[in-house]
C-alpha cells in the first residue's frame, strides 16, 4: 500500500510538471532563471503598427515596445520582450475575445488562438513569476475612437468611461495577481490626434480639434490615472508629452507645416494624422512613449513576483 501511495504521488506529481512546461509553451517562451521579461499589453499602439510600406508589413522594431528594450538597458535592465498586444483591441475585446487577427505579427508577438488577451498574458506572467520586470498597458483608444463628432465628443467619452472603468478594473486585478505587488506596470494614454483636425475647413471638424482637448485632458486621462493607481501602477500622460495642452494660441512656423498652433504642429510632426489620417505613431512618436516608461522604472530594480 505505501509502495502504491508513492507511485500515485509521483504520477501526479509528472503529469504537473507537463502540463506547466504545456501552458508555457502556449505563451511563446520557457522560464530561464536568467531571463527577465518585458510583457507588452494592448492595442496597436502596443504592437506598434505604422502605416509605412518601408515597415515589416506596417511593423518593424521602431514601436514603442521595441524601444523600451534599448533605453531600458542603458538604466540597468535587461529584458526580452513578449508581446501579447492586438490591432484593433478595446477593453472589451481584451478580455472577451479569443485570438487575435494580427496578419503580420511583429518580432516577439505572442500566439494566442484559443485563449483572451488578458488570460494569455496573465498566463505567462504567472508562470514566469519572479522573472518578470515590466508590464505595459495600451488601451482605451479604440473605446473612443467613433467619438468624432464635436456635437457628442464629451456625451460618448463620458458614456465610454462607464465600460472603460469597468474592463481595465477587470484586466489590471487579473495582471496585478498574476505579476504580484512589486512587478512595475506602467499605463499609458494617447496623442490627442483629433488636433490634427485644427486646421480643417470645416467647422465641425474643427470643433472637434478644439473641444478634444478638454476631453483628454479632464476625461480621459484622469480616468485613467485612477484606474492604474488603484492596481498600484504608474501612469504617463502621452497626452501632454506630445504637446496637446500647449494653449492653441503659441504657434509656430515650419517649412512642413506653414504656420500653425504648437500643438497641432506637434501632434502632426509625431503621428501620421496630417500625413495619412491614421492615428499611429512615427518612429519619433513612440520614441516619447518609450521615454515616459522607462522613465516610469526605478533608477535599477531587479524582477520582482511577490
Amino acid at each position: 500500500m505505501r509502495a502504491r501511495s508513492l507511485t500515485g504521488v509521483a504520477m501526479a506529481f509528472l503529469l504537473l510538471v507537463v502540463a506547466t512546461l504545456g501552458t508555457s509553451n502556449s505563451t511563446g517562451a520557457a522560464t530561464s532563471g536568467a531571463t527577465t521579461y518585458y510583457v507588452s499589453v494592448g492595442d496597436s499602439y502596443a504592437a506598434g503598427y505604422q502605416p509605412i510600406a518601408s515597415a515589416l508589413h506596417g511593423r518593424d522594431t521602431s514601436g514603442f515596445a521595441y524601444q523600451v528594450l534599448s533605453l531600458a538597458k542603458r538604466k540597468g535592465d535587461t529584458f526580452v520582450l513578449r508581446n501579447f498586444a492586438c490591432d484593433g483591441a478595446t477593453t472589451a475585446t481584451v478580455i472577451e475575445q479569443k485570438g487575435c487577427g494580427l496578419t503580420s505579427p511583429g518580432p516577439d508577438s505572442v500566439h494566442y488562438a484559443s485563449q483572451t488577451q488578458a488570460a494569455a498574458a496573465d498566463g505567462f506572467i504567472a508562470a514566469h513569476r519572479g522573472h518578470i520586470g515590466l508590464i505595459s498597458v495600451s488601451l482605451s483608444g479604440n473605446d473612443i475612437l467613433g467619438c468624432t463628432a464635436a456635437s457628442i465628443i464629451v456625451s460618448c467619452v463620458t458614456s465610454a468611461l462607464t465600460t472603460i472603468r469597468s474592463n481595465m478594473t477587470t484586466l489590471l486585478n487579473g495582471l496585478r495577481q498574476a505579476a504580484g505587488p512589486k512587478v512595475p506596470i506602467v499605463g499609458i494614454t494617447y496623442p490627442d490626434v483629433f488636433l490634427g483636425l485644427y486646421e480643417s475647413k470645416d467647422a465641425a471638424q474643427h470643433n472637434l480639434a478644439v473641444q478634444s482637448v478638454s476631453v483628454f485632458q479632464n476625461l480621459l486621462n484622469p480616468a485613467l490615472q485612477t484606474l492604474y493607481s488603484a492596481a498600484g501602477a504608474s501612469f504617463v500622460d502621452v497626452t501632454a508629452a506630445t504637446g496637446a495642452y500647449t494653449p492653441l494660441s503659441q504657434t509656430t512656423t515650419s517649412s512642413q507645416f506653414g504656420t500653425m498652433p504648437t500643438a497641432v504642429a506637434d501632434v502632426c510632426t509625431l503621428t501620421y494624422y496630417c500625413q495619412l489620417q491614421d492615428v499611429h505613431p512615427k518612429t519619433q512618436g513612440y520614441a516619447v512613449i518609450a521615454r515616459l516608461i522607462v522613465g516610469a522604472l526605478p533608477a535599477h530594480h531587479a524582477p520582482k513576483g511577490s
